[in-house]
């Protein structure tokens, strides 16, 4: 075979056979095809598309590219959760202890934050000593033994992906429903769970910026799933506005535990008992959501949940006293608060924005190689909706001196619009695609 032949292919909108996938992924992963090659190609998929069948082949010749996780040993069924990132998203923290103290098995590779979007691996270490690297083994152990455990994804899990995703990163081609689904869909699938659910985001602080978009993506992602054998639902939420209240690493941790805890609830508590609902029916230990919803709200009236991510911590070198008192937790030197300058109601937040200002805290990374200040960040304490008095704190700023608190102070104000007429709170779960 040659690129130039399956470029010319593709870019005059024909199919590309199941082999033809195969050898492209394969000889690209082996530095056979060149970057530039590779670039012209997605491209062509960028205005061409790809059939499901063509995204089902990419995928899967994207998940054998590297070492496919086995998780026979686990016993039970095996859940993951995937999120197509958001500001203030600290869903796995709260959904995975409570549907692994339902008894769906939780054996989840997660990712670090980038840019105005968290990540879960950062957020796990801002227990002091928990480690995300136990390796195979214990990871399974650990599984088997308390039900749950999340982890960093290893070094040869889908290469395939890493190249194409910088090249796509570069070349003008991210935005490609195909190329996004297989990206997502071959790192979830080499991660060996038998239930997928995957949480799409739209909005402001979301990839995908309209509800048809996301639509478009959850589809993909779900018919993929399926067809690769797996059990597989999306959900599709709203951001545009942060989800619940923190931004930043430990700070986004206290208000998990808030939640396990049942001190909290609101959009985070919703947007978990809804993704834990699609997990338990789909495994088989729910037969709708009533029952599902009754089940997990169970975990944290009795403190099953919250014991569970305790367990957790513990069983990756952590201290399971940081998930009872949460104030062990980093905590940032200076506190200020950002009044508002009128009185109203809150009718709209920059999500990315109020992303960006955790970042320039010291929260988040502009680069990969990027160091994070773990204590950093900011708490809103309106949400759209809510009413506000004047010289009442839109939120507080967490940072590590008062120079970076007054700045983020007001980057937070000019994120907020104070309206005189009182605003419909959006809807936040937008839909669920079974």
């Amino acid at each position: 075979m040659r690129m130039t032949d399956l470029i010319a292919k593709k870019r005059d909108g024909f199919e590309l056979s199941t082999e033809e996938i195969k050898w492209m992924i394969a000889s690209y992963v082996a530095g056979e095809v060149a970057d530039y090659q590779m670039s012209a190609m997605c491209m062509a998929i960028f205005f061409r598309g790809m059939t499901a069948r063509e995204t089902l082949d990419l995928t899967m010749a994207m998940m054998h590219s590297g070492e496919v996780i086995d998780l026979s040993a686990i016993e039970g069924v095996k859940a993951d959760k995937h999120s197509t990132g958001g500001v203030g998203d600290k869903t796995s923290l709260i959904l995975c202890p409570m549907v692994a103290a339902c008894g769906v098995k939780i054996a989840k590779m997660s990712g670090r934050g980038l840019g105005h979007t968290g990540g879960t691996l950062d957020k796990l270490e801002s227990f002091p000593g928990f480690n995300i690297g136990i390796g195979e083994e214990r990871f399974i152990e650990n599984v088997n033994r308390i039900g749950i455990s999340l982890i960093g994804q290893t070094a040869d899990i889908v290469p395939a992906d890493k190249k194409l995703y910088a090249l796509r990163d570069v070349t003008g081609t991210v935005p490609s429903i195909p190329l996004i689904v297989s990206s997502i869909m071959s790192k979830k699938l080499a991660s060996g769970a038998d239930v997928i659910v995957l949480d799409v985001k739209c909005g402001s602080g979301a990839f995908m910026k309209t509800e048809d978009q996301a639509r478009e993506l959850a589809e993909g992602l779900t018919r993929i799933g399926r067809l690769a054998g797996k059990k597989c639902a999306a959900v599709i939420t709203d951001m545009d506005q942060p989800l619940g209240c923190a931004v930043g690493n430990a700070l986004e941790v206290k208000e998990a535990i808030s939640v396990l805890k049942g001190e909290k609830k609101g959009d985070l508590l919703e947007l978990c008992l809804t993704l834990g609902s699609c997990i338990l029916i789909e495994a088989g230990f729910a037969a709708d959501v009533e029952s599902a919803r009754a089940k997990l709200l169970e975990t944290i009236e009795s403190g099953a949940a919250l014991k569970k991510l305790a367990e957790m911590v513990e069983a990756q070198d952590g201290s399971a006293a940081d998930v009872y008192d949460p104030s062990r937790l980093p905590l940032a030197p200076v506190q200020v608060e950002v009044p508002s300058e009128r009185a109203g109601y809150l009718s709209h937040i920059e999500a990315e924005k109020v992303g960006l200002i955790s970042m320039h805290l010291g929260g988040g990374r502009a680069t990969k190689e990027s160091d994070i200040d773990l204590s950093v960040g900011l708490v809103l304490h309106k949400k759209v909706g809510d009413a506000v008095a004047e010289c009442e704190s839109l939120g507080t700023i967490h940072a590590t001196n008062a120079a970076k608190a007054a700045e983020a102070a007001d980057l937070l104000r000019a994120c907020c619009t104070i309206s005189d007429a009182p605003v419909e709170r959006p809807a936040f779960i937008k839909a669920i695609i079974r």
